[in-house]
């Protein structure tokens, strides 16, 4: 089906639509987030996507080089510890006046599965645990090409089946960004087809959802995108697939099933090349009878909801409100 069909039937709604709510009026982009594309374009982020040879030079390089995944910027009031689950480094955040009585977040971090956590991640870490007063777990997986999805999700889903377990009555929201948010749909995937439960809710900003970038229209959609290109995001995909085919729903969770599944909450905006992709999400799991809000924004780039503008602060306000 093609974006504009699956937009129709969504009713799109670009200032933040929830499925059946009537549409609103398309309000323009503010003005800082209209500077803050400007900004994007400035900084290397494309150039690192433009080719399959710049991702895998980047990737050499953090071999060589690898980045920090240590808490910085959680900011006052958050206490943060460390401790090893299936050999993987997962943190807990929380409050520092106490935890007791605290709901859940499991937090995934994106970077195409090549890239470590980094300090925008932790502040928003940071501010779900201050302001809405969760515990956060946020687990730091392996990167490809060292690891791929095979070995990723089912450790991913295992992680959060033992967090359901322990949380007990309480709610565990699982939020995720970019390529963390495509594991953590494929990792639900992966828990619904053992006979798990589910969390209370999927928040997925910017969701990497089909590693294949094969719609026609993405091409267009990639030359107004100030951040993400198609050569490079096929190559990531590559090394996160590793054995896997690219379609392969570890990789691509859109090629997955999505009936009987957490209700989700969707970011994206139309300068992610990745937007059609969660049009498509959304109309899917909700042709299932799974309850989605998709909040698609026009003119808003890949991750718009952590970004220092008007908009992201609006879906981080969504966020909080759902996690609290």
């Amino acid at each position: 089906m093609s974006v504009a069909r699956l937009v129709s039937a969504l009713h799109f709604c670009p200032g933040g639509c929830v499925f059946s709510a009537p549409s609103r009026r398309d309000p323009a982009p503010s003005l800082q987030s209209r500077a803050f594309n400007l900004l994007l374009r400035q900084l290397p982020y494309k150039e690192q996507l433009a080719s399959a040879e710049a991702v895998q030079a980047h990737v050499q390089k953090l071999a060589l080089q690898p980045a920090s995944f240590e808490p910085t910027g959680l900011g006052r009031g958050v206490e943060a510890t460390l401790t090893k689950m299936g050999g993987w480094p997962v943190y807990y955040t929380a409050p520092s006046s106490g935890h007791e009585g605290c709901n859940y977040v499991m937090f995934l971090h994106g970077g195409g599965y090549i890239n470590e956590i980094v300090p925008a991640h932790w502040r928003f870490i940071g501010q779900m645990t201050r302001e809405a007063r969760v515990v956060c777990v946020v687990p730091i997986y392996p990167l490809a090409p060292r690891a791929t999805a095979k070995d990723v999700v089912p450790a991913t889903a295992e992680l959060l089946r033992m967090l359901l377990e322990d949380a007990g009555p309480a709610k565990v929201t699982v939020v995720g960004n970019s390529a963390g948010a495509g594991l953590a749909l494929a990792a639900c995937q992966w828990l619904r087809d053992r006979g798990h439960r589910q969390p209370s809710r999927l928040m997925l900003i910017s969701p990497a959802a089909d590693a294949s970038v094969s719609r026609p229209e993405q091409v267009a959609i990639a030359a107004r995108d100030p951040i993400q290109d198609i050569p490079g995001i096929l190559a990531a995909g590559r090394f996160y697939a590793g054995e896997l085919d690219v379609g392969h729903p570890f990789v691509s969770p859109l090629n997955g099933a999505f009936r009987g599944l957490a209700p989700m909450t969707i970011f994206s905006g139309t300068r992610d090349l990745l937007y059609p992709d969660s049009v498509e999400l959304a109309e899917r799991a909700r042709a299932v009878g799974v309850p989605v809000e998709l909040h698609l924004l026009r003119d808003q780039p890949h991750n718009y909801a952590l970004m220092p503008t008007p908009e992201g602060r609006r879906a981080r306000a969504i966020i909080l409100r759902a996690v609290a």
